[in-house]
């Protein structure tokens, strides 16, 4: 161990194990843990520190002496600066390998539960090129590479199209070539970035909240139609239409473009109006027969393959034969209870966004469903024994919260409520371990399989059936 004028600098590592969060781990000399952001298990490194605690360090490797077996060549080029595929130079067998351990040293660690046989992770179709959604920024300031600074006294290029460089708010990368959605998404994303150059149309500025382009998302649907959503900050009409009718022909394809003029402080769209430009103000999603409308605001699963089989183990673990009551919370835009409801004798389905309830009764009705129900509010107020009183008790009560988990009140309504069956899918393993703990002297877990929706990155899905003691 040496010291250079104060992050320290650990010599000849070995990263042993990854963590939270995308790290790597290894163990300094004097014992304490040392997470690590760039390295992959079995590589041997340098380590520079950037935080010093009591019981742990962070740091970044800066020398390799040896690298692990368990390495492939990252696919993109802009890997290593985005921070959004921090995987990528780990091979996939190893990634869902150590997400699916992170996931069982979860539910062990923090639930303290005891495990069935588990059932292998479930791996994702396509490794790259998988997302149906992405949101690109634009900054007239783009992120400057350090090579780019010591090289060049002026920098006249400026504008970028991408994703915001990690921990930097105002810092866009601009981005060649993603390799998480299909093309066109790419051609799509350099035409409206090149035309706008050409045109003269101003990016935003995030600090002076100056300039007309502010973003641009585009979604995709499985059966191939297209929506591309561009969100103005300055309102000129005359710019915006010069855009958006390039787009319409370069891209004909295109089934919904859109566009929002927003000049609040935030990117969000959710309070803003959505104008329909071109074509339908939707995309169609098929699963199974069964057909989604897709809007702007909607929340769909990025991964729609992949989507289909977690949807079909939830399914599986319900073991439904077409007698059960089913709640389903935290509904969504009701795929699940859809999903679930030709082999169940009625659903229920809870969500606390009225926009994608009113998503889920028009599916249903668009899908010929007349056996769900969806109801919107805070689920540890409309979840009560008052509402289960009224609609009845579960036979089986599916569960699908968001990262942080279920109000303790709504775990607690859950006991009360006793239903024979629980199947709670979660994309934090860490707080589903937290509220399955809450539930184990009245619940056995006797299913668990994780799933991969998000390969490249340290995000994981899972997936497990609780049974009620006898």
């Amino acid at each position: 161990m040496r010291k250079r004028r104060n992050p320290l600098v650990f010599e000849n590592i070995l990263v042993t194990d990854t963590a939270a969060k995308g790290k790597t781990v290894g163990k300094a000399p004097d014992g304490r843990i040392i997470f690590i952001n760039n390295a992959v298990p079995g590589d041997i490194v340098d380590v520079k520190t950037t935080k010093k605690r009591k019981a742990y360090f962070e740091g970044t490797a800066v020398a390799f002496h040896q690298k692990s077996e368990k390495r492939v060549p990252p696919e993109c080029e802009h890997f290593g600066v985005c921070g959004g595929c921090k995987w990528q130079h780990m091979g996939y067998e190893h990634q869902i390998a150590y997400k699916e351990q992170e996931v069982l040293n979860n539910l062990k660690r923090i639930g303290h539960i005891d495990l069935p046989e588990v059932t292998p992770i479930a791996g994702a179709p396509e490794a790259y090129f998988y997302r149906n959604k992405m949101e690109f920024s634009f900054s007239d300031s783009r992120w400057l590479t350090p090579e780019e600074i010591q090289e060049k006294d002026t920098i006249e290029d400026r504008n970028a199209l991408g994703f915001h460089i990690p921990g930097m708010w105002d810092k866009i990368l601009d981005i060649k070539k993603c390799h998480l959605q299909a093309d066109p998404s790419n051609e799509m994303r350099l035409f409206v970035k090149q035309f706008a150059i050409a045109e003269g149309i101003t990016f935003f500025n995030p600090r002076n909240h100056t300039g007309e382009l502010r973003t641009l998302m585009i979604r995709t649907s499985s059966n191939g139609e297209y929506m591309v959503l561009v969100q103005f900050c300055e309102n000129n009409p005359s710019n915006r239409v010069k855009l958006l009718e390039a787009i319409k022909t370069q891209f004909p394809s295109i089934t919904s473009l859109q566009y929002v003029i927003n000049q609040k402080a935030n990117d969000t769209i959710y309070d803003q109006e959505v104008i329909c430009f071109n074509g339908r103000d939707h995309i169609i999603e098929e699963m199974e027969g069964l057909q989604f409308k897709i809007n702007a605001k909607s929340f769909y699963q990025t991964n729609a393959a992949q989507a289909y089989n977690l949807y079909k183990i939830t399914r599986d673990f319900a073991g439904l034969t077409g007698n059960e009551l089913v709640y389903d919370l935290y509904t969504g835009t009701g795929t699940i209870a859809q999903f679930v409801s030709k082999k169940a004798q009625k659903v229920i389905g809870i969500e606390s966004v009225p926009e994608a309830i009113i998503d889920a009764k028009a599916n249903a009705i668009h899908n010929n469903i007349d056996n769900v129900e969806f109801y919107v509010g805070d689920m540890k107020n409309v979840f009560s024994p008052s509402f289960i009183a009224l609609h009845g008790k579960a036979d089986v009560l599916i569960t699908d919260p968001p990262r942080d988990g279920m109000h303790k009140d709504v775990v607690e309504e859950i006991l009360k409520m006793a239903p024979e069956k629980i199947v709670y899918v979660s994309c934090n393993s860490a707080t589903q371990a937290r509220d399955l703990g809450l539930m184990k002297e009245k619940y056995d877990l006797t299913k668990t399989q994780a799933v991969d929706m998000f390969p490249q990155t340290h995000h994981v899905e899972n997936v497990v059936l609780l049974s009620l003691k006898k």
